[in-house]
């Protein structure tokens, strides 16, 4: 995925694909590649796949918070002249993308979310990560996915490099912090962007009542299961992730 980034002023992102633009929000540990599978299907169905690197470790400590980070995302949106986008968002990229949506609801046409913050959350688990704890930091990873095996030493290397290095880390617990302070229960129910919900059944870090609890209060939503499945079903389901939101699309006429 890595050799596709472009660099343009401030901003690295990949992009494939012509037609209906299609933002893709990544999470706080998640690089770009955990949606391989759907910056390969979706260009092919007639969208324009963008998926842009937040600027999760560069922005100030200060202003490290998740509506900075959907402030972000709306310059990008501006920058590329990009208008009725769908964005779809994975833990704390949904996060950005629900918030985003309330901020500036005349941009965004859906909404897709799935393992998301905004209501909940036990990323942090029992306790912060443990600085040099390798087969911790092996666990921890394990523990987002039903199938441990998805959790391949590239992405638990990747994510142990991220918590020994102590500016990253501080600003990983930041926005962690910034997260769990900007709950969006309140705003949820006025909001009235189309939105899809995909969640894996055996989610631990935002649970399955999270996902029923996001359905509850948005107003206009459908929830859809992965069996199976833990926190990043795009990730462990491709196919199953791709087909549920490529119905879900048809049938809004997205």
């Amino acid at each position: 995925m890595e050799e596709h980034l472009i660099e343009d002023g401030k901003y690295r992102y990949i992009e494939k694909g012509e037609g209906t633009p299609m933002i893709i929000l990544h999470g706080l540990m998640g690089g770009l590649s955990n949606f391989q599978g759907v910056s390969e299907y979706f260009p092919t169905k007639g969208y324009k796949v963008l998926i842009p690197e937040l600027p999760i470790y560069d922005m100030p400590i200060l202003k490290t918070t998740v509506k900075n980070f959907a402030k972000f995302l709306e310059d990008f949106i501006e920058y590329k002249g990009l208008k009725d986008v769908i964005l779809l968002g994975n833990s704390l990229g949904g996060h950005i993308g629900l918030l985003h949506t309330k901020m500036f609801p005349k941009m965004v046409k859906a909404l897709v979310i799935t393992g998301s913050s905004g209501l909940y959350e036990s990323a942090m688990g029992d306790g912060y990560p443990k600085r040099g704890d390798y087969e911790f930091i092996k666990k921890k990873a394990q523990d987002v996915f039903y199938d441990p095996e998805v959790a391949t030493k590239e992405i638990v290397d990747e994510v142990f490099a991220t918590v020994n290095d102590r500016m990253k880390l501080v600003k990983t617990l930041a926005i962690a912090k910034s997260a769990i302070r900007h709950n969006m229960s309140k705003d949820l129910p006025h909001m009235k962007t189309p939105t899809c919900i995909i969640w894996g059944e055996n989610d631990t870090v935002t649970p399955p009542n999270v996902a029923k609890e996001f359905h509850e209060l948005l107003p206009d939503s459908d929830l859809y299961w992965i069996e199976k499945c833990g926190h990043a079903p795009m990730m462990e389901h491709p196919e199953d992730f791709n087909r549920i939101l490529d119905a879900w699309l048809k049938k809004r006429n997205f």
